[in-house]
């Protein structure tokens, strides 16, 4: 049965069943599968494969086939999350110019004593003092709070959660 919408979730939420979810976890362990691949791993007619990565996309499920890059070979020598308080009806604009920065690869709203978290990679020391003295000097950020990562323990994309 192909994917569908759960009555009155609000936010979208699609019902998978086991094909589905054999199918999103082939991909994202080799997204260069093949569908004829994904069919005899899956155990279904190459049809369905076409038709559920169809719906799955179409959807919004399965957002876009990426190449995953490891950071340190590619020369981001540095993660860092930052905590920051940001004026009262600036929120939004805020975070939208420092989404911008190339840098910058995740930006959340959170609860607590900051108002967002903001995940960034840079180059070098050099490179995090104007990442911290350009864009989290923006006007509207009222305190930040830098933490360097000194290892990472796990970073996965999303995943599917448990049935």
């Amino acid at each position: 049965m192909p994917p569908v919408m759960r009555n009155g979730s609000g936010r979208g939420k699609l019902e998978l069943d086991e094909v589905d979810r054999k199918l999103i976890s082939a991909l994202q362990e080799d997204g260069r599968l093949s569908m004829r691949a994904l069919a005899d791993l899956v155990g279904v007619a190459l049809g369905t494969v076409s038709n559920r990565l169809g719906k799955l996309e179409e959807n919004g499920v399965i957002t876009g086939y990426t190449a995953n890059l490891n950071p340190d070979k590619i020369g981001w020598e540095m993660t860092v999350v930052v905590g920051l308080q940001i004026v009262k009806g600036e929120l939004l604009e805020v975070q939208e110019l420092i989404a911008s920065d190339p840098r910058v690869f995740a930006v959340y709203d959170v609860t607590g004593e900051m108002d967002s978290l903001v995940f960034a990679r840079v180059t070098d020391r050099d490179d995090l003092d104007d990442f911290t003295k350009t864009v989290l000097s923006t006007e509207g950020v009222s305190r930040s709070t830098t933490h360097v990562v000194l290892n990472t323990v796990k970073e996965i994309s999303v995943t599917l959660p448990p049935k």
